[in-house]
């Protein structure tokens, strides 16, 4: 194992990437900067007056209805999920990311743009060691059948299971052995998904003006709408397994830990994550240097072939 896979990293080169919002319908612009070790990984609305920063961290999020939402003051930033899930894929430490509207562009309603355009400005290593959050007992939340779990373990997975009474998208689980090469060829391109049956009403509540079929999976009672079907069998709960490593991205570290969703979404993912932060003796922040992890190595030549028919 190489030693900069224990480094912090940020990227070679300024990346900019533009889409629409899928819950607002906002044209934004997002540009990722590379930023100087242990500076972490921050938002700034520069569309705003003052250029307000939002660290991504658990205390900052205010939302959690369809999307995680960071705020600060009036500030706020929504559907951070794909791209922190992207961030985390990549190990990328630090980035100061300038947004000029109210969310994250959905792009084609996966991670796999994001990982594919920062993989093509390449990763710097920085010489400082990364800091590993330590999962050292079991926590647990639940809400009636859902429940999410972190406990120890010597690297960091990710366990998830999915049941939508539906029968396209019934009892699934994926389990993701976590390394940059999983993340990318199991679940990036996982896209995210709705039910045609739920779409008017979220429009009614302002929701889901930027969804189509470019952005997301849709289901009616029955079938698959999107034309070219599915990108994995079992995408749904890949595509939850995705939202769920771009929630625990809030704990603001890379973690060692195993991560067990049943039927989760954000609200659960970030209460566990709050309860986590909440006691100390949960976890330890260990240096690199005494972290038993897996390698994050990772080479463009892998991520190309299999990111670049979903770059949207």
């Amino acid at each position: 194992m190489a030693g900069d896979s224990f480094e912090q990293r940020t990227l070679q080169r300024a990346v900019v990437v533009e889409g629409v919002g899928l819950h607002s319908g906002t044209k934004v612009s997002l540009r990722l900067l590379p930023a100087p070790a242990n500076h972490g990984l921050v938002f700034a609305r520069v569309d705003l007056p003052g250029r307000p920063v939002i660290r991504v961290a658990s205390e900052f999020v205010t939302d959690t209805a369809l999307a995680t939402t960071l705020s600060v003051g009036k500030a706020k930033v929504a559907t951070v999920e794909h791209l922190l899930a992207a961030l985390s894929g990549l190990g990328i430490d630090n980035l100061r990311m300038e947004i000029d509207g109210p969310e994250v562009p959905i792009m084609d309603g996966s991670a796999a743009p994001f990982a594919l355009r920062m993989s093509e400005a390449g990763i710097r290593h920085q010489g400082e060691p990364k800091r590993f959050l330590v999962i050292k007992k079991t926590v647990t939340v639940s809400d009636g059948d859902k429940h999410a779990t972190f406990s120890p373990a010597k690297r960091f997975r990710i366990d998830c299971t999915i049941d939508f009474k539906h029968p396209l998208i019934s009892d699934q689980q994926f389990t993701l052995e976590f390394s940059d090469r999983s993340f990318i060829r199991e679940v990036a391109r996982a896209r995210t998904f709705g039910f045609l049956r739920d779409v008017d009403k979220l429009r009614a509540m302002g929701l889901a003006r930027g969804g189509s079929l470019d952005n997301a999976v849709v289901v009616d009672d029955f079938s698959i709408l999107n034309p070219e079907g599915l990108r994995f069998p079992d995408e749904f709960v890949r595509h939850k397994l995705l939202d769920a490593l771009g929630d625990v991205a809030l704990l603001g570290r890379p973690v060692i830990g195993a991560l067990t969703v049943y039927k989760t979404g954000h609200a659960l993912n970030q209460k566990l994550v709050a309860k986590v932060l909440a006691d100390p003796s949960n976890f330890e922040v260990v240096p690199a240097r005494r972290a038993s992890v897996v390698s994050h190595e990772l080479e463009l030549d892998d991520l190309a072939p299999v990111l670049a028919p979903s770059a949207a």
